[in-house]
Order: C-alpha cells, then structure tokens, then sequence
C-alpha cells in the first residue's frame, strides 16, 4: 500500500490559498482515478484505489497544518504503511511559483506541517514533493502570503505545477523507486 498525504487546512475559507497546494494536488489524483473521500478515520479524510494491484490511499489530514502529523502517525500505524511508501505533497515558500522538487528526505525547512510529520514519525526520511508558491513580496508577512489564494495571472503556472506533482506521486506509486522518480520529475 501507498499512502499519499497531502498537506493543508481543513475547511472553506483555506480552500483556494497557497498553503492548500498538497489538497489541491491530491484532489487532482482523485479526480483523475474517480476515488471519492467517503471515509474519515483518524482525523483526516481518506479515499482509495488502485492501480495495479497497488493499493493507494489518499489522505488529508484534518488536524490543520501545524498538527499533521497527529493524524498521519496513527493512519501509518494502523494500516502499516512504511516510511518509504508514504509521499507527502506540500508547498513551498523557497521554491519559486510552478517548480516543483522531491526529496526523499531531509528537514522541516521552517514549514510547520513538516515540523509535525517528523515528530510524530520519529524520523525525516520519507518521500516528499514539494510545490512552489515563492516568496511574499514587499512587507506581505508570511502567514498572509501562504493564506491568500493565487493571483490570476499564476493560475496556469500553479495548475501546470499541480498536474506535474500528481504525475510524480502517481509514477512514484506504479512501482518505480523514489531516486527513479525524482530523476525523472526534478527539474520540470
């Protein structure tokens, strides 16, 4: 089993914003293989399928970002999921808008949903794409930026950079390792 996690707050009001890219990105792989988000266990809204034989589970923690690892951890633990089948998809404010990049490991980079994963996971080696929203410019203090949806003329970029961070979780979930994936998908 692979369990994709995307990464963001829960409800209307952060639908559409940056901080919300790992909701967005996993909404699209649902839509793509028809999986409907008709389970909620552990906090956290959960859809299924396959491809292949390759069970995968989408999940989308409803904890808010700061404490996504409350309910990743025991997801991980109750359905037996290994670091390394786990991939989770999330913004960044270092990437510029529409780059993405995956790492197999490494810190929080400051990003407090990271910053959850790993204590509750006991450990920074996991699968990890990350998606560009760039810097606030001027005076825009962070928060605000990460909560403010995409200006328009960023849609086709921030769509294009969705698709693409789909297309990595899912070649990732067809049977290619992570190194595989990230040599095929970095740099797009």
């Amino acid at each position: 089993m692979k369990m994709i996690v995307g990464l963001g707050n829960p409800g209307s009001k952060y639908q559409e914003t940056k901080h919300n890219i790992g909701f967005i990105t996993i909404d699209e792989i649902a839509h793509r293989y028809n999986a409907t988000f008709n389970k909620s266990q552990f906090e956290a809204d959960i859809a299924q399928f396959f491809i292949g034989t390759e069970k995968i589970m989408l999940v989308k923690p409803l904890t808010f970002m700061n404490e996504s690892g409350r309910s990743v951890g025991p997801l991980m633990t109750y359905y037996g999921v290994a670091d390394e089948e786990l991939i989770v998809i999330y913004d960044d404010l270092d990437l510029a808008v529409g780059k993405i990049r995956l790492r197999e490991k490494g810190g929080a980079g400051g990003h407090n949903g990271i910053k959850s994963l790993i204590a509750h996971l006991g450990t920074n080696v996991f699968p990890r794409i990350k998606v560009g929203i760039g810097r606030p410019l001027g005076n825009t203090p962070v928060v605000h930026h990460v909560l403010s949806g995409f200006p328009k003329e960023q849609h086709e970029e921030i769509l294009l950079a969705v698709k693409t961070a789909a297309d990595a979780a899912i070649y990732a979930s067809e049977g290619h390792t992570f190194v595989d994936t990230m040599n095929h998908f970095n740099g797009k």
